[in-house]
């Protein structure tokens, strides 16, 4: 059984404020319990039943329910900090799907798919990011150079030729080919699919560096294609290299031409692209932008079953095969994919969620950014930047306690988000106040959302039953471990005597037979096997030294087994009639030491009934005890009120 454990905090305070119009049920050990929950726990409990409980037997199993989740709080097992964790993480794995914007979401999956409707022709200078955050600063501010020159009309493929550090479409003078929805990031890819042909775009900045694209031609998506290749590299050959490659891609292609069924064979023995060439050259289905513009634009324009002529890549020389062409992508599966994306922080549109959801919330509890205390913060950190002197002063110094934030009328004090800064350091003022900015987006969006979680308990039934359900749930689950089945299972000494007093309870109905089985190769083992067995030692374990010296010649282990539960073991002890031995290549099988019982001799025997019915004795007297510790008052009232489902 899972043992996370889902938040209690505020549950009780949430149940005081529904008191009015949620009838307290019963009262145990002075905290009421409201009708909806045992309601709620009853139809339920009576769903899941074939023959359900009567509601008065099910109000005693309830009781008993409540006083060993009040016994759980007694040890103190809701105030562990595993406890607290695994209260928020389920908390919020709860709360997930009532604060999630459907129509935001669908919104922008109905974007993407739209999008997958049509490629573009993509262009871009761009410069990549580093993990230097001041190295950033200075490609951004050259990338804003350029930016400037296109500004003055200056010509954007020789720009690009010269300075894009992407090298794959540089030489090309920023030139990229088509491309389709989803294979870019979010900004790239919104301003790519929006700029009108031959103008030039803002800076956008992507997770992977910044870039400006210049608007390019759009058409109609053509789909997915699946293809068989074979390569022959160039890369990195000289010239009589290069020329043999070519050499031999024209004798391949002169065996493959017009006999596809041989196109497998030759691509596997003769492809340098070894991952296709062992699947006979056949590659992933791919859409446009996914492969060099060249690979692409052939696979293409080949018919379903056609050969290419060979032509050149950057890569080398190849020759395609087209076996299959698919229509765009289902907008289910764009659907899909894109709420996969949403919810990874590297993602744009998990940030677009999280600023959505913020506003959405912050507006609902009146929640607010304190401006003016973020302009002091800011024109502290122009000053000297993020530094350990910046993060005493308001952390636990004299700006400390100012109001950085208000949710619900409550002021969160400046200490509060400067110290989930961990004592990050940063020199350059700008970038140490983007690294603020970021961080009270974070931190303001997970204020918003606590305060509709709490909420949710107030507002949402389902929701605070559920968390109510499995706070006490595992509460339970954890008290009855340390109180019942640990405190059984690991009382040896207590589980041979509880053995030794009730032995005769476990006798049994048909008789059983204990020792040690061997099967092996022939009667001369099996008489060498006896001999040696009989001339060990009481400390030493027969099972082990046969295992050892008579590997490959037979297989021994110790049984315990009933009359009619093996029929080897009948054959051997019970008179049953002979059969075949079940390992064949150990055709002699027998027994040492059998030993012939109506009765377990110790407790290993049936340690599982033992162990379950000691356990059974240690919850009788827990649960003895807890009726005489916890006092139980029921509202007979409001109990024939419940309704059954």
């Amino acid at each position: 059984m899972k043992k996370t454990i889902a938040a209690g905090i505020g549950l009780c305070a949430v149940t005081l404020a529904f008191a009015a119009k949620d009838p307290v049920i019963m009262t145990i050990n002075g905290v009421d319990v409201p009708k909806s929950e045992f309601e709620y726990l009853y139809n339920k409990n009576s769903q899941q039943q074939i023959n359900p409980q009567s509601i008065e037997d099910y109000v005693e199993m309830f009781k008993l329910y409540k006083m060993k989740v009040a016994d759980a709080k007694a040890e103190g097992l809701d105030t562990l900090e595993s406890f607290k964790k695994e209260v928020e993480q389920y908390r919020h794995e709860l709360a997930a799907p009532y604060l999630a914007d459907s129509v935001y979401l669908n919104q922008l999956a109905r974007e993407a798919y739209d999008r997958s409707k049509r490629e573009v022709e993509a262009k871009h200078i761009m410069m990549f990011k580093t993990r230097d955050a001041k190295k950033n600063k200075e490609l951004r501010a050259r990338l804003d150079s350029i930016k400037g020159c296109l500004d003055k009309g200056q010509d954007f493929e020789e720009l690009a030729k010269k300075y894009s550090q992407d090298r794959s479409s540089s030489a090309k003078g920023g030139r990229m080919g088509y491309i389709v929805a989803g294979q870019y990031p979010y900004g790239f890819e919104e301003t790519a699919f929006s700029l009108p042909e031959g103008k030039i775009s803002d800076i956008i900045e992507s997770p992977m560096g910044y870039h400006v694209l210049k608007g390019g031609k759009s058409r109609e998506a053509r789909g997915r294609v699946k293809v068989s290749h074979i390569l022959k590299l160039t890369r990195g050959l000289d010239e009589a290299g290069q020329a043999k490659a070519k050499a031999q891609i024209d004798s391949l292609y002169q065996a493959v031409k017009g006999h596809p069924e041989k196109f497998a064979e030759v691509a596997t023995a003769n492809s340098d692209d070894k991952n296709s060439a062992r699947q006979g050259g056949a590659m992933p289905f791919f859409g446009a932008g996914e492969m060099v513009e060249e690979f692409d634009s052939v696979a293409f324009a080949l018919p379903i079953g056609g050969i290419s002529e060979p032509f050149k890549t950057s890569y080398g020389y190849h020759i395609v095969y087209k076996m299959d062409q698919k229509a765009g992508v289902p907008e289910s599966m764009v659907k899909s994919q894109t709420l996969s994306k949403v919810g990874n922080p590297q993602d744009e549109r998990f940030k677009m969620v999280r600023d959505h959801q913020t506003k959405r919330f912050a507006s609902k509890h009146k929640a607010k950014v304190n401006e003016k205390t973020m302009a002091m913060l800011r024109q502290q950190i122009a000053k000297n930047g993020l530094d350990s002197a910046l993060f005493a002063n308001w952390t636990s110094g004299p700006y400390s306690g100012l109001p950085v934030a208000s949710v619900d009328g409550k002021n969160l004090p400046a200490s509060d988000f400067v110290k989930t800064f961990n004592g990050a350091t940063q020199s350059d003022p700008d970038i140490a106040n983007e690294i603020v900015d970021d961080r009270m987006a974070t931190y303001f969006n997970g204020k918003v959302l606590e305060a509709e979680e709490n909420a949710l308990a107030k507002n949402e039934p389902d929701y605070r039953n559920l968390l109510k359900e499995y706070v006490d749930g595992s509460l339970l689950y954890e008290v009855s471990v340390r109180k019942v089945w640990d405190k059984a299972a690991k009382d040896t000494e207590g589980l041979d005597k509880y053995f030794a007093a009730h032995k005769s309870e476990y006798a049994w109905s048909e008789p059983h037979v204990k020792g040690l089985f061997v099967q092996c190769t022939n009667d001369s083992v099996a008489e060498v096997i006896k001999a040696r067995v009989a001339s060990l030692g009481s400390k030493a374990d027969p099972v082990s030294t046969v295992r050892n010296e008579f590997k490959g010649q037979a297989a021994i282990e110790r049984i315990l087994m009933a009359k009619g539960g093996n029929a080897m073991v009948d054959y051997v002890v019970f008179g049953g009639p002979k059969v075949e031995s079940s390992l064949a290549n150990y055709p002699v099988y027998f027994m040492i030491n059998p030993r012939v019982m109506m009765e377990p001799e110790e407790v290993s025997d049936v340690k599982g009934l033992v162990t379950s019915d000691y356990q059974n004795m240690f919850q009788e007297n827990w649960e003895n005890e807890l009726k005489g510790k916890y006092p139980v008052i029921v509202y007979d009232k409001v109990l024939k009120s419940v309704k059954k489902k």
